[in-house]
C-alpha cells in the first residue's frame, strides 16, 4: 500500500455530494476491503435467492429437475412442505402445492434476490427474507447437524445485519435508492 494514508483507506468506494461522514451508513463508513466484503456478501446472498427462483422456474436440474419446473406446470413449494416431518407437519404439509403459496413464494425469492443483488429495499428485504428463512427453518424441524441453528437462522440474521449497516450503500444502488423521491416519502422502503 505504498502511497497510501490510514485515511485513504478508510474513504468509501462511492460517495453522494452533500453527504458527510456523519450521515454515511456503517457500511459506507468502512474500509475499503471491509466494504468489499460486505458488498459481496449482500450480492451472495441475493444470488442465493435469485438461483432458488430460476431454477424452479424453468428446472435447471440443480433441485428442480426439468419436468417439475414452474413453467411446466410443476409447483415449486410441492416437494420440499409435502415432506415435512418435523413439529409443524401439518402445517407446512397443508399449503404444499397451493396456488396463493406458489406464487408467494416465487415472488418472494425474486424480490429479495433482487433486492439484495441490487441493494435497494433492503428493510424490506430483511423482513420479508428473514421470514422467509424462518419458516423454512421450522419446516426442517428437527434439525439433522445442530439441535438449534441452522444456515436458515445464520442467512436471516446476516441480512438483517446488512440492512442495518447500510449494506446496500456498497457495491450496489442503496444511496441512489434512498434519494428517490418516492422513498424520501416513504422510510419503510429504504
Amino acid at each position: 500500500m505504498t502511497g497510501t494514508t490510514e485515511r485513504d483507506v478508510n474513504v468509501p468506494l462511492t460517495t453522494v455530494e452533500g453527504t458527510t461522514p456523519e450521515t454515511l451508513s456503517l457500511a459506507a463508513r468502512a474500509s475499503r476491503p471491509a466494504q468489499v466484503v460486505l458488498g459481496v456478501l449482500r450480492i451472495a446472498l441475493g444470488f442465493y435467492f435469485l438461483w432458488a427462483f430460476f431454477d424452479k422456474t424453468f428446472g435447471l436440474g440443480f433441485a428442480t429437475p426439468a419436468e417439475r419446473a414452474w413453467v411446466n406446470g410443476g409447483s415449486p413449494t410441492t416437494g420440499f412442505l409435502s415432506g415435512v416431518e418435523g413439529p409443524f407437519a401439518g402445517f407446512f404439509n397443508g399449503m404444499a402445492g397451493a396456488v396463493w403459496a406458489d406464487w408467494l413464494f416465487m415472488i418472494g425469492l425474486l424480490g429479495i434476490g433482487l433486492a439484495l443483488v441490487l441493494g435497494i429495499g433492503m428493510r424490506i428485504a430483511a423482513v420479508s427474507g428473514s421470514l422467509l428463512l424462518v419458516f423454512m427453518y421450522l419446516a426442517a424441524l428437527p434439525l439433522e447437524t445442530n439441535p438449534i441453528i441452522d444456515d436458515h437462522l445464520t442467512m436471516a440474521l446476516t441480512i438483517v445485519a446488512l440492512a442495518l449497516i447500510g449494506g446496500g450503500d456498497v457495491l450496489g444502488l442503496g444511496k441512489v435508492w434512498k434519494n428517490l423521491p418516492v422513498v424520501r416519502r416513504n422510510r419503510w422502503l429504504v
